[in-house]
């Protein structure tokens, strides 16, 4: 469990990272706010507490040991930037070239411009392959590394999420955890309304995999099930309940924020709702 300054600690990241995502996204005037915000606290967690990834990247002699996360809905790079900010890996100002011209902060993350991104996505519904694929060949490689896809819940309606929940079951990939952002909206509207996806658990446990059922937004939750999953026998999927906008007043369960870009007026109401901790 984590201590109360931990949690502190993590509130004061989380609401940094939500207002480097507001500021990214007007500033480009393009972008997708919020899954980026929905996801904020879970990352957070990930980067400060779980997972092993050396904020020096390459030059690190132990690079190779390093846990491979993928952003397998791509869309939400904002989040990915930010929190690779808090990381030590991008300088905050650098942000705020988010998706201009020669760039390297991609509208989607792109392997080859940026520290930290360990493969190109954005098309939805590949993550969880391309996790399958670096599981399988760090099992090869004897490496303890562990792989973690991030997933939104409206790509679980491509098939090809589920043939790789079939794969993981198959290789038996204990080192492969699926978080899945279930916060029940995607760009057409609400999830269960566009493709059914509940009873999701029983669905995901059918494919053989572990899963877990959290509270997307509680820190000790996030950390908890996060060690748990690394020690489970089978692949693991930690199902996340957030709130889509999270943070901002106007954007909070409000489909129409998926993509689109705040204006000046409305950037200034999300920076004053992110002003203080909750």
């Amino acid at each position: 469990m984590l201590s109360e300054s931990e949690i502190k600690e993590l509130k004061t990241s989380a609401l940094r990272v939500r207002r480097n995502i507001v500021k990214m996204v007007n500033a480009a005037k393009s972008g997708h706010p919020g899954g980026s915000l929905s996801g904020a606290d879970i990352l957070t967690v990930l980067y400060k507490k779980c997972l092993n990834i050396p904020p020096e990247w390459d030059k690190s002699a132990d690079f190779d040991k390093r846990d491979r996360f993928i952003l397998s809905k791509g869309h939400a790079s904002p989040l990915l930037y930010a929190v690779l900010a808090e990381h030590g890996m991008i300088d905050e100002e650098d942000l705020m070239s988010f998706r201009k011209f020669s760039s390297r902060l991609q509208g989607h993350p792109a392997k080859g411009y940026l520290e930290g991104v360990e493969t190109s996505t954005g098309s939805l519904g590949q993550g969880l392959s391309i996790g399958c694929g670096i599981a399988m060949g760090l099992k090869l490689d004897k490496n303890s590394a562990q792989v973690v896809v991030f997933m939104g819940d409206g790509e679980l309606q491509e098939g090809s999420c589920w043939e790789a929940f079939m794969q993981g079951a198959h290789r038996n990939l204990d080192n492969l955890i699926a978080i899945i952002d279930r916060n029940r909206l995607q760009i057409d509207g609400d999830t269960e309304k566009v493709m059914g996806l509940d009873n999701l658990a029983e669905k995901i446990k059918a494919f053989n995999w572990e899963v877990l059922e959290i509270d997307g937004h509680d820190y000790n939750q996030i950390y908890e099930s996060f060690e748990k999953a690394k020690k489970c026998t089978k692949p693991c999927a930690i199902i996340a309940n957030t709130i889509k906008g999270k943070g901002v007043s106007f954007m909070e369960n409000q489909a129409g924020w998926h993509g689109k870009a705040p204006n000046d007026e409305e950037l200034a109401i999300a920076l004053k709702d992110l002003s203080t901790e909750e």
